[in-house]
């Protein structure tokens, strides 16, 4: 079965249309997404549409949740409120209570943990280390585990009596998943914030099993241009041409 992973949507409708042609390209059967559908971007509900028809398995984000109000905003920056206002004010109902539904963390069969953060705090942990790596896979009873939230695509691997180690990915790059336990970042669909602005996403192949990670062009522009007409924060819309 292949898999085609997502996170960090962000409401940027113009990377996640872009990311699910390059998915169905690539003869995906499942779509799996890590969280935060919402926030930072001009089109919650459109994107949530996609999802929602899309989607086999959804988690929530901490943006998801600040914005049914599971979370409090006092926990968010400035330029994170702004947007979450938003998306609260112009998303209807029903799209709002599809968020309700979703939880931050699931186990997709014996083999997959799928967490938003991290296996030890699936809605906040920023998991970018080996460290945090080595304590979450003492957390985690899966052996392959996907995560979303620090928007930088990457994996960290660990073999059976060895310490963790990992590092970030580019597009292209395949792993080898036979042997021993796995966290890996797709990377961010909507904000990347890896250098390179073009949308990110992974393909899973749990046959083999390997993964490769893919980037997408898409209308960076035209989903900056929609930022500022929803006049949410100028610097949502001028920090995508930079992938930070």
């Amino acid at each position: 079965m292949n898999v085609a992973l997502i996170a960090d949507i962000h409401a940027n409708l113009q990377a996640l249309e872009a990311v699910l042609e390059d998915a169905d390209g690539c003869a995906c059967d499942q779509l799996w997404c890590l969280g935060d559908i919402v926030d930072y971007g001009a089109d919650p509900e459109a994107c949530i549409e996609l999802v929602r028809d899309r989607a086999s398995t959804c988690l929530a984000g901490n943006h998801d949740m600040a914005v049914t109000g599971a979370l409090s905003l006092e926990q968010f920056s400035d330029v994170a409120v702004a947007a979450a206002r938003y998306s609260q004010r112009v998303l209807p109902a029903d799209s709002i209570a599809y968020l309700r539904t979703l939880e931050p963390s699931r186990e997709c069969g014996d083999l997959c943990g799928l967490y938003h953060g991290s296996p030890r705090d699936p809605i906040w942990e920023y998991l970018l280390s080996p460290l945090q790596a080595e304590l979450s896979f003492d957390s985690a009873p899966q052996r392959l585990n996907f995560i979303g939230h620090s928007h930088v695509a990457l994996a960290f691997h660990r073999e059976e009596g060895e310490s963790a180690t990992g590092e970030t990915h580019h597009a292209g790059e395949e792993l080898d998943l036979a042997t021993g336990s796995w966290l890996i970042n797709p990377g961010s669909v909507g904000q990347p914030r890896d250098g390179d602005p073009r949308a990110a996403w992974l393909e899973l192949d749990l046959d083999a099993p390997k993964a490769r990670f893919h980037r997408v062009r898409y209308d960076v522009r035209g989903a900056a241009i929609a930022i500022r007409a929803a006049h949410l924060p100028a610097i949502l819309a001028d920090r995508l041409s930079h992938g930070q």
